[in-house]
């Protein structure tokens, strides 16, 4: 227990607090260490003084990380993001033209409007 006085309110609160910080913590180093080496810029020397920061200064090296390669966290979590959709769409067999005549008879039979099928063939031209 955090405080003396036995099974108290407050020493739950405090309990229930200390718990959660630790589960923030360890989704934070999961995720910096699975981005740290996804990473293909960054050489192993780099990655190993990277993962010492991050265990001997475990808060310290994770903020660290974050404020420091949080730009770079995005844009390759956008890149996987976007490859992992195109090869579901490689598999499944997706087809931005078949799918453009699937908008085309939605709006010939007026069930989307002018608008609505211009910003979808957009979204599926790109």
């Amino acid at each position: 227990m955090l405080f003396d006085g036995g099974f108290t309110f407050s020493n739950f609160l405090a309990d229930v607090f200390a718990v959660f910080i630790f589960i923030l913590w360890f989704w934070l180093m999961i995720t910096v260490i699975s981005d740290l080496f996804r990473r293909h810029d960054v050489p192993g020397f780099g990655k190993v003084i990277w993962v010492i920061a991050l265990l001997i200064f475990p808060y310290i090296g994770i903020f660290a990380y974050l404020l420091t390669q949080s730009r770079g966290m995005a844009e390759r979590n956008q890149e996987r993001a976007k490859h992992a959709q195109e090869q579901l769409r490689h598999i499944v067999g997706f087809s931005a033209a078949d799918e453009i005549d699937k908008l085309g008879k939605l709006k010939a039979a007026g069930s989307i409007s002018d608008a609505e099928y211009g910003r979808l063939r957009a979204r599926l031209v790109e």
